[in-house]
């Protein structure tokens, strides 16, 4: 029998914002199961501490600046030769305020990491997304992003805390959830996917949440794992698809 170390050989998955709350779980999740985990990290010393914590490893990345995400994929790039699964998790919640007072400014900041990181991501790791035999992205999105639900005051009287900047947040998970939608059509060989973890207790809102981040994480890992045979240009929540 031989003693020589075996090199892991499962999926090579990327995950944005991995250093805590849904990020961090899902990776802990995914390594768990197999993949070989990076965490992207706009801080390396936190991103060392995830690492450590769940088995994945550390790569440098602030989705919100372009020579950021380009030297990123170089560098994953040059370990990997390929990328099989993509999370774009990375979000901002954006500032407390109401729609009279917001600005555009104060909704160019939110984009800029929730809807314009993805593209520089998704765009700067294309060429290593293609190199795989079945690429998958998850876009980790909102059930606030669903135009219809949250027409409905009902569901929004339960859905929309009041502290939640929803002008800016649910209309940046909305703009995300167009961007899925396009991006399945013009890469069919894809699998691309939006999800919604629920309102999950996390930093992200002060651990207000109703759903754990195991229980929020859930649908991030299903969506992960899908084959060339799974669904693409859809949006998912545990149970089952949503409505745009």
């Amino acid at each position: 029998m031989s003693n020589t170390p075996t090199t892991p050989t499962g999926p090579i998955t990327l995950i944005t914002g991995a250093t805590r709350g849904l990020g961090l779980e899902t990776a802990r999740r995914l390594h768990a199961l197999g993949h070989i985990v990076y965490l992207g990290a706009r801080d390396p010393e936190r991103g060392e501490r995830a690492a450590r914590e769940t088995g994945g490893r550390l790569l440098p990345l602030d989705v919100t600046s372009e020579e950021s995400v380009r030297a990123a994929a170089e560098l994953l790039g040059a370990r990997e030769q390929h990328l099989d699964v993509l999370v774009n998790n990375a979000g901002v919640p954006g500032a407390v305020m109401t729609a009279e007072e917001t600005t555009a400014a104060d909704m160019s900041t939110v984009y800029d990491t929730n809807v314009f990181g993805v593209v520089r991501t998704t765009r700067a790791f294309l060429p290593l997304l293609r190199a795989s035999r079945a690429p998958v992205v998850v876009n980790v999105s909102s059930g606030l992003g669903c135009i219809g639900a949250v027409g409905d005051p009902k569901v929004r009287e339960v859905a929309v805390p009041d502290w939640l900047p929803a002008l800016t947040y649910a209309s940046s998970k909305a703009a995300l959830n167009m961007l899925t939608a396009q991006y399945a059509h013009a890469l069919p060989g894809f699998r691309i996917n939006a999800v919604d973890p629920g309102f999950t207790a996390t930093d992200f809102n002060g651990h207000s949440g109703r759903r754990t981040v195991s229980e929020g994480a859930e649908i991030i890992v299903r969506m992960a794992r899908v084959g060339p045979d799974g669904p693409t240009g859809g949006y998912f929540a545990d149970h089952g698809a949503l409505p745009w």
